[in-house]
């Protein structure tokens, strides 16, 4: 195993879409809770609107010579992109708006490694340059994960990395963790 790590750009951006889709499927199957929302999330519903939504994207691929074993994709947006619908005709914040600090969130919005490259390091290097970039924008202070419900390796992954468990939304489809 040869691990390199690689920023994708915005335009590059194809070269995910398969773990992307393995990430919507990968969650359905864990999900205990309503997992046929999982059904139409897809790169193109889910990455796309995501990216183009964003003020600024990070995409960082981890490959093992040429293939792309994993991947994170965070994102600084406007704060009041996580309010309106998620899979439901129902509204939803995904937080309280009154307790982030300034107009604009960062998110770490999307992160998968292909199962036979899990527990290796892969994952702790992903978070790390993730958080790296993140915490470049000395405006932000205030981010965000979204776990979807069943994935308690991803949550008690996020919690081993000092983030908290802030509250669930859509009747606990989604646990939302906060730095501290």
């Amino acid at each position: 195993m040869s691990i390199h790590y690689e920023i994708i750009s915005d335009d590059n951006i194809i070269c995910v879409k398969d773990l992307c889709n393995e990430l919507m499927t990968y969650q359905k199957s864990k999900a205990y809770i309503h997992p046929e929302w999982f059904d139409n999330m897809s790169f193109e519903t889910r990455m796309v609107p995501s990216l183009k939504s964003a003020k600024a994207n990070f995409i960082i691929a981890a490959k093992d010579k040429n293939e792309i074993v994993g991947y994170a994709y965070s994102n600084i947006s406007a704060k009041n992109t996580y309010s309106g619908g998620f899979a439901t005709l129902d509204p939803v914040n995904f937080f309280d708006f009154d307790s982030v600090k300034s107009e604009d969130v960062g998110c770490l919005s999307q992160f998968y490694i292909k199962e036979s490259y899990r527990n290796t390091g892969i994952g702790s290097a992903l978070f790390e340059k993730s958080m790296d970039w993140l915490n470049s924008f000395k405006s932000i202070s205030d981010l965000f994960i979204f776990v979807s419900n069943g994935n308690d390796n991803a949550l008690k992954f996020y919690q081993g990395k000092g983030f908290k468990i802030s509250h669930q939304i859509l009747h606990e489809f989604i646990t939302v963790l906060r730095n501290a």
